[in-house]
């Protein structure tokens, strides 16, 4: 038994609560990694996990050495990654997810001169706006618009998107210009809906001006969960839509969007990069976070 193969195996069945999701994030066969841990318990002397048809638990031993576990595995990584050479070239295989129009139009164009200073970094981007179990799909870090919902992650605030209200000409031709944001709640409007992953449904925009606050619900012909698929619908005339800054600029730029309601005001979605709280923050994990970082703050950055 390789004790280091064992340790982690058992780490992921704690954090993905499964064999079967431990050995599809370990790329092993559930039967490796049911052995690996059963080698563990034995050579310990200890059961680790309570195994049920339907549902696995960790033991109270199993959990106090959990903790030593992820411990002793952050300290491996660490020493790894302290020796020179490694120092001065972090690699190893990132797994990230972040919004599609981000990665798209940011981080992707992007990526050749972060890769050209760090090329022994591998990134498997999952490219989505969905909901991501970070912990049980081992997943590094997750970059995600809007408050986060799951408390138990760790996250670092790395941008403030400014928000704005636009139309597509040939919409705006069909239906008129609206005068106020509660025109498009009259029968003749229509919205692009956009379906938040968290609540599975789109939900009202707040917008101010002055002492005047209003909410925005609108009607939708078309409701989407994928802000590529939204920034379309939105070209195509099919509603007004509300966008980041960085979404909306090169089409305002060519006349494919015009900017609606501009004395109103959006409060700024918030970005952050979350992280499971029990991992260890490793050497490539930190230069990927800082390098996000820095490029939000070209294109989005903090609010003082």
């Amino acid at each position: 038994m390789d004790r280091f193969d064992a340790m982690q195996a058992f780490a992921r069945v704690v954090e993905a609560g499964s064999f079967t999701k431990a050995a599809e994030t370990l790329h092993m066969s559930k039967t490796s990694v049911t052995q690996l841990v059963q080698q563990l318990e034995a050579r310990l002397r200890v059961r680790l996990l309570n195994r049920t048809t339907r549902q696995v638990n960790v033991t109270a031993d199993g959990a106090a050495y959990y903790e030593r576990v992820i411990k002793l595995l952050a300290d491996m990584d660490d020493a790894e990654t302290s020796l020179s050479a490694a120092s001065a070239a972090p690699r190893g295989r990132l797994r990230v997810d972040v919004p599609s129009p981000l990665a798209r139009m940011i981080l992707i164009p992007a990526l050749p001169a972060f890769h050209a200073q760090y090329p022994e970094i591998q990134l498997d981007m999952g490219v989505s706006d969905r909901l991501v179990d970070v912990i049980g799909e081992n997943v590094d870090c997750i970059v995600r618009g809007g408050e986060l919902t799951d408390q138990s992650l760790m996250a670092r605030r790395v941008g403030d998107l400014q928000l704005g209200v636009y139309a597509a000409p040939s919409y705006l031709e069909r239906a008129g210009l609206p005068a106020h944001p509660r025109d498009l709640e009259d029968t003749h409007h229509r919205i692009v809906g956009y379906l938040w992953s968290r609540i599975g449904k789109a939900f009202p925009y707040a917008m101010h001006r002055g002492d005047e606050s209003v909410h925005v619900h609108g009607r939708y012909v078309l409701a989407v969960d994928d802000g590529n698929a939204y920034l379309t619908a939105g070209l195509a005339g099919l509603g007004a839509l509300w966008l980041p800054d960085y979404m909306a600029r090169p089409h305002t730029a060519r006349g494919e969007l015009v900017p609606l309601f501009e004395d109103w005001r959006l409060d700024p979605m918030p970005l952050y990069i979350a992280f499971p709280p029990n991992r260890h923050v490793s050497a490539k994990l930190r230069l990927f976070i800082d390098w996000v970082a820095a490029l939000m703050g070209q294109y989005a950055p903090v609010a003082a």
